[in-house]
């Protein structure tokens, strides 16, 4: 209804004033004031200068005439406020029910891709809570990317080499004894992730011992025997020693199993990976290319940098003196890889962290100085850390939130809230565990897509498995009731043609379904999963007030008929909206 009422105020100013409108202002109408939406005719008078309240009646008058779906218009001061008709509402809801893909735009696959990274996990160590909001942003993103038309490959790419790689092998070298996760009952990835903590105890202890003997600290930072031997794998790892070799790829495929466990529990998927092993041979060779053209230059100890300071930014180091590769050097290699993988891309979000920000912009810069076109088409979802009651996590220290303990917490929670409403009843023990593991997951994932990427978040498992106040279990819950509902109505015929007025909650509910596809769009555009959550919560607390309010199921089988519709819509659009947040919408709870 905006863009027709825009499109008509267009029409008219030019042809009564021959003046081009470029804004209009439309807004919802003010619960004070009668109307449903509100033109502000201020900015207006600059076209046709009257006094306020007069070119909104003239405008008022025009647009009731023109425009059908129009009933009535009162004006306020510069305001003029449109009522608009029962029939364009009844058919807005007809319109919903007869489109089973309402809001989500089809995708051609035959168009562009646009590639979504998230994840990025080290192979040292378990995922955490802060790659859990990586996932669920970037899969979501991505979810929302293709609901909006785009044509999306989601992707990653594992950090499997470098110093910190060699830090857990040493340590396991050393301290393992042999042990595997058969052995030790643990998941690869936390079994290898327990022998990062164990080299940074160790170092630790090395850096003591050496001060105490006189050593200064810098120094002992620097020549601590199980670093020196962790540099020493990381370079005969690059010249591939057959020891080494073997020793990484067996460790690492205890990794990628307890991933793969993770990452099917967290609900998220990839449809290709890129491996840091590979991808730091093809940076080698940008970094060479850019010497040769003069981008990149070398300075007397052998190490490759790039200067930058003529753009605000500093010189960036591209290669050691050693001739290892750093992040940057992977970064290049990795980028110009997926270009070449997918030469009908037009465009890749990276999903990481605010704390790699300069990073990113200065990976761009280095792309875009190096003569890559598409340098201009990459996009840096960036997003706040997640902090904890106790403070930052450090993964090193062994002081992180292991993503498999917080996913386990999360439905045990929810189960011992569901057990304590007492709602279950005729459910097997099979249902209810699968309900807990909706209940926790939707809690864990709204809880951190509700708040926008660019903030940090102050996790609380408990306060998120809430079932009041804008929680996922409070949205799940509307989902599950309106089902009920349903139900009850032993599936109402729809057909809400006599239906004479409407009540205002059900006008309202119905606006606010109307905008779930301007919603995707908005949330599309801005990489921003907290546009759809914040939606939803308005939705849902617009239904529930309704509910409180107005019977649903009445003896006048017209109005039941439209009620039991509109429940079915906004439930319909309740699910569709978690889905986009990777959350399932239980038909009990």
């Amino acid at each position: 209804m905006d863009h027709i009422i825009k499109k008509q105020l267009v029409a008219y100013f030019a042809t009564n004033y021959g003046k081009t409108l470029e804004s209009i202002e439309i807004q919802p109408t003010k619960p004070q004031f009668e109307g449903d939406l509100t033109v502000v005719v201020f900015p207006l008078l600059k076209l046709a200068p009257k006094k306020p309240a007069d070119l909104a009646a003239e405008l008022g008058d025009y647009l009731q005439a023109e425009v059908a779906e129009i009933a009535s218009y009162n004006v306020v001061q510069g305001f003029l406020n449109i009522e608009i008709s029962t029939a364009y509402y009844i058919k807005a809801l007809k319109d919903i029910h007869a489109d089973a893909h309402f809001g989500i735009k089809t995708v051609d696959a035959a168009a562009d891709k646009i590639l979504v990274e998230y994840s990025s996990p080290n192979t040292n160590k378990p995922l955490h809570l802060g790659h859990i909001r990586n996932n669920l942003l970037g899969a979501s993103v991505a979810n929302i990317l293709s609901a909006n038309g785009q044509n999306v490959h989601t992707t990653q790419i594992i950090n499997d080499r470098g110093i910190h790689i060699c830090k857990s092998m040493v340590a396991w070298e050393q301290f393992g004894n042999g042990e595997t996760p058969i052995t030790t009952n643990l998941k690869g990835d936390a079994l290898v992730g327990k022998y990062y903590v164990l080299f940074d105890q160790q170092y630790k202890k090395e850096i003591a011992d050496l001060v105490a003997a006189g050593t200064d600290e810098e120094t002992a930072k620097n020549t601590a025997p199980i670093l020196l031997q962790a540099k020493d794998m990381l370079i005969r790892w690059e010249q591939k020693d057959a020891s080494v070799l073997a020793l990484w790829e067996k460790m690492n495929a205890w990794v990628y199993e307890g991933f793969d466990e993770t990452y099917k529990r967290l609900g998220v998927h990839f449809d290709s990976y890129y491996y840091e092993s590979n991808t730091y041979v093809l940076g080698k060779e940008i970094v060479t290319e850019g010497l040769d053209k003069g981008v990149f230059f070398k300075k007397d100890d052998g190490s490759v940098w790039i200067d930058l300071t003529d753009e605000g930014l500093d010189e960036k180091l591209l290669l050691r003196s050693d001739g290892t590769s750093v992040y940057m050097t992977q970064d290049l290699g990795t980028a110009r890889l997926r270009y070449t993988d997918h030469p009908d891309m037009k465009g890749m979000v990276y999903t990481v962290g605010n704390e790699q920000d300069y990073h990113f912009k200065v990976l761009f810069l280095v792309l875009k100085k190096l003569g890559y076109a598409w340098a201009d088409q990459l996009h840096h979802l960036s997003y706040g850390m997640v902090d904890l009651p106790s403070g930052k996590m450090k993964s090193r220290e062994g002081t992180v939130v292991d993503a498999d303990a917080l996913m386990t917490e999360m439905q045990d929670t929810a189960k011992q809230i569901s057990q304590e409403l007492g709602k279950l009843d005729g459910m097997s023990e099979a249902e209810k565990e699968s309900l807990y593991h909706t209940i926790g997951m939707g809690a864990l994932k709204y809880y951190i897509l509700k708040v926008d990427p660019k903030k940090r978040i102050l996790f609380d498992p408990k306060a998120s498995v809430d079932f009041t106040g804008n929680t996922g279990p409070f949205i799940q819950y509307t989902h599950a009731r309106i089902q009920s509902i349903l139900r009850k109505s032993s599936g109402s015929d729809f057909d809400i043609a006599d239906v004479a007025s409407l009540h205002d909650k059900e006008k309202t509910v119905l606006k606010t379904l109307l905008q779930f596809p301007s919603t995707i769009e908005a949330s599309a555009k801005q990489y921003s999963p907290a546009l759809i959550a914040n939606y939803l919560y308005e939705l849902v607390k617009q239904f529930n007030s309704y509910y409180q309010e107005v019977p649903i199921l009445v003896e006048d089988k017209a109005q039941q008929s439209f009620r039991v519709s509109l429940c079915g819509a906004v439930a319909d659009v309740i699910a569709k909206a978690l889905g986009l947040l990777g959350i399932d919408a239980p038909e009990r709870m």
